[in-house]
């Protein structure tokens, strides 16, 4: 009897089946150090217990960044370890914030299925939610990946592609118990914009940029406990090379917004994202943003925004896709999110 695990190829996964993802996490401020040592990243909310207190919180809770590379590293053996690519987002929330000594765990739920046409892959979608402790939901968000077959000749099963909003409503967002921007310390910020500065339809450019370093990546794919083998092992894509995990982008081109959204303090809503081109070593990532929508929240001095964030490799500021509406090779990652702003 095999007592070592392969992994789930396309075929082992049946629409509605529930995934129980193994090890459980508890988190302590080690996980806030080791974030803020791998990416340059400096929302006060979430450096400093006072602050998040003058906030109206108990104190500064961990990164959302962090709740989700746990979760979604969580997910890995049983969802993507034998994947091509992960391929977009959607739906995803942030529900409660997770305090140093919560212990995250995660469940997925297949939602979707279809096969490509060349019979040897296919994309797997899957609701995922990692929850406390206390089994309250702490994140909930919804991905699709591509994954190979074993067995090539297992039949195609029922083509499932479940039907996601192209973003969520600012009523659907959780605001956290408490927090209260009305007595918001801007300078202790570092910046004094604030959600009334910002226009729809308008575009920054957050200037600074970071390369990626191997060492710093494997650091991090292992602090999440990633298991996905084409970020590991370099036998496992055909040039050679490790793929620099998608959510090392995420948090770079997150922290790299700072200059020039250093106030958008919380990511509370997740829209939709996609991988658009490989990240590898060397890369150098540079970020720019654009404001899509705004709405006011009933909390205190609060109000949400929605933000594009696109992380390039060095390509022009401000262009996402060619003239046949493909992603430009220099483009990295296209993110839309939204984030609470002090009003």
């Amino acid at each position: 009897m095999a007592k070592t695990n392969a992994g789930r190829f396309f075929e082992d996964y049946t629409v509605g089946e529930v995934l129980h993802h193994a090890v459980p996490r508890t988190v302590s401020g080690g996980e806030r150090a080791l974030y803020h040592m791998l990416y340059p990243a400096r929302h006060a909310l979430y450096s400093s217990d006072q602050f998040a207190q003058n906030c109206g919180l108990d104190q500064s809770p961990l990164d959302d960044m962090i709740a989700f590379h746990i979760i979604f590293g969580k997910t890995v053996p049983d969802v993507s370890l034998n994947a091509v690519a992960n391929l977009g987002y959607a739906q995803g929330r942030w529900l409660a914030p997770v305090w140093p000594g919560d212990t995250l765990r995660s469940q997925s739920e297949v939602i979707g299925l279809k096969q490509n046409s060349n019979g040897k892959t296919g994309v797997v979608y899957v609701r995922t939610t990692g929850f406390n402790q206390n089994d309250t939901p702490v994140l909930e968000y919804v991905r699709w990946v591509m994954v190979r077959k074993s067995n090539l000749d297992a039949p195609a099963p029922e083509t499932v592609v479940p039907e996601l909003p192209k973003a969520l409503g600012a009523d659907e967002l959780v605001i956290p118990k408490g927090l209260d921007f009305s007595k918001y310390d801007f300078a202790l910020a570092g910046e004094a914009n604030r959600w009334g500065d910002y226009e729809i339809g308008e575009q920054i450019n957050h200037v600074d940029g970071v390369t990626i370093e191997e060492a710093e990546h494997m650091m991090a794919t292992r602090l999440w406990q990633n298991t996905a083998k084409v970020h590991f092992d370099t036998s496992a894509r055909p040039d050679g090379s490790r793929l620099i995990y998608g959510g090392h982008v995420i948090s770079m081109a997150r922290a790299l917004s700072f200059n020039g959204l250093a106030n958008a303090q919380m990511v509370v809503g997740l829209n939709g994202g996609a991988h658009a081109n490989p990240c590898l070593s060397g890369d150098t990532i540079r970020a720019w943003s654009q404001v899509l929508d705004k709405a006011p929240t009933n909390a205190p001095g609060v109000g949400a925004i929605r933000l594009r964030l696109v992380a390039t490799k060095g390509g022009d500021a401000f262009k996402l896709k060619g003239e046949d509406g493909k992603y430009l090779p220099d483009v990295l990652l296209d993110l839309d999110y939204w984030a609470l702003m002090p009003l």
